[in-house]
């Protein structure tokens, strides 16, 4: 009898406790999100990727989820974005572990970079990647650079040796620079 009330505090404390929960089928964001990112042409980071009269595009669903950050390394992996960006350190595709954001740092951009492509090589993957993998790698981008609470950030993979691991890098503000030309085609 003497344990009873020892034993209603502790499952009354374990109640309390709160736990990350991990959807393993995460539900998507909403279906606008994609249609209100859409821009008429590519514009360098400081024009604005949403056109007016448009709704606003939605937040970034993951920025503080760490089991879907550490998705989205998962799926950098599996699309081959290493064979361009080089594990984030930048090879034939730009660096995403530095200061230097050609169209943006923000969420929505990145977003808009995945889904739409950028001139002289990143390919449009909207229609081939699901969006809520999309919103996975976002935040997975934004964690190369430290934009990302250390505290949800993917700690090092044994594979990708290279760089110190997301959760220790120092954030590098980011510094807004011009596009490259395009390229003129014959």
């Amino acid at each position: 009898m003497k344990a009873l009330p020892a034993v209603w505090a502790v499952a009354i404390a374990l109640t309390g406790c709160y736990r990350e929960k991990r959807e393993f089928q995460a539900a998507p964001p909403p279906d606008t999100a994609a249609s209100a990112i859409r821009a008429t042409s590519l514009r360098p980071a400081d024009g604005d990727p949403v056109q007016p009269g448009r709704m606003s595009p939605p937040p970034a669903p993951y920025e503080y989820n760490a089991y879907a950050i550490n998705q989205g390394k998962r799926l950098f992996r599996w699309y081959n974005c290493n064979g361009c960006h080089a594990q984030g350190g930048g090879g034939m595709g730009p660096a995403l572990m530095d200061d230097k954001w050609l169209y943006g740092h923000e969420p929505q951009r990145i977003f808009a970079s995945i889904v739409e492509g950028r001139p002289n090589g990143m390919p449009a993957f909207g229609g081939r990647v699901p969006e809520d993998q999309v919103w996975q790698l976002v935040a997975y981008v934004r964690s190369m650079s430290g934009q990302i609470r250390k505290d949800v950030a993917p700690s090092r993979a044994d594979a990708l040796t290279g760089a110190p691991p997301e959760n220790e890098r120092v954030p590098a503000p980011p510094v807004p620079h011009s596009p490259p030309a395009p390229t003129p085609t014959k």
